[in-house]
């Protein structure tokens, strides 16, 4: 398991405003009727869907979907989408800078996230991890042979998996090298020729006059500290999707090759491109 990436210089305190923390209340209020309001959808509708699916998933992801752009409009956060969506069958991979990724990336497709062990015992947030159909994994070459099982059945499924191979979230202004472990299970002898990957850059803007890192979540960073500074933000910068095209998992010989030209591909739309 690779350590949480940190940085030698943190970012300053931001201090909130009498009109910040109003904003705080009022936002937070609707962000969370919004994200739990549409969990209970959720969870209520999985009683009937499940027994008649099983693991597929066909209408529940549309409200996790429904609820992650809701969330931008009520941050007052733009975010902004380039690129075509991937209709094959496959996975997707972005670079990692904060907790919002999960609600942009999510808001974009339906996808299903794949996530180390720990997260699935995070307060809150591994709650809604569970729930949403998050793929929960020991990030240890050893256990290859349980994530091919598990990566083959969600895929075989039609689940569209997403992961962030540099292991970490950052201070959103660099990428990290991407693990090619996480790739093996895509080699797996059953699935490798009709499988398609798409690398997917995510950027963020700074608010006018902020520290460039300011939506990055990193180190020991709480989250309930981060929430509370980008709901007391009046006037956000941005985030940006940029979608590459989906590239054939076969055309590889091995998981170094491809996870090098997928990194080297969301490389080349992020604003700082050396680490």
């Amino acid at each position: 398991m690779s350590p949480t990436w940190d940085s030698d210089d943190p970012i300053a305190e931001t201090r909130i405003s009498a009109a910040g923390w109003l904003r705080v209340v009022l936002r937070g209020v609707v962000l969370a009727f919004v994200v739990f309001g549409g969990l209970g959808l959720m969870l209520l509708l999985r009683l009937i869907e499940r027994p008649i699916f099983g693991v597929d998933r066909p209408i529940t992801p549309y409200i996790t979907q429904a609820v992650c752009r809701s969330a931008f409009v009520i941050m007052g956060l733009p975010l902004v989408v380039r690129g075509p969506r991937m209709k094959v069958p496959g996975a997707v991979v972005a670079n990692h800078g904060s907790w919002l990724d999960i609600f942009a990336l999510n808001a974009r497709k339906n996808v299903y996230f794949v996530s180390k062990s720990e997260v699935a015992s995070w307060p809150g947030i591994g709650w809604l991890a569970r729930a949403t159909g998050t793929v929960f994994i020991e990030r240890d070459p050893r256990d290859v042979k349980n994530q091919i099982a598990v990566f083959e059945e969600r895929l075989q499924h039609g689940h569209r998996l997403l992961f962030f191979p540099e292991g970490t979230s950052t201070d959103t202004l660099r990428v990290l090298p991407f693990k090619p472990t996480l790739f093996a299970p895509f080699f797996s002898d059953r699935i490798v020729h009709d499988m398609h990957i798409q690398p997917v850059t995510v950027v963020y803007q700074a608010p006018d006059g902020a520290d460039p890192r300011f939506y990055g979540w990193w180190g020991d960073m709480g989250f309930a500290q981060h929430l509370i500074k980008v709901l007391a933000e009046s006037r956000h910068g941005r985030v940006e999707l940029i979608y590459h095209l989906p590239i054939r998992v076969d055309a590889f010989p091995n998981r170094k090759s491809l996870a090098s030209h997928l990194e080297a591909q969301v490389r080349s739309a992020h604003p700082t491109r050396d680490e």
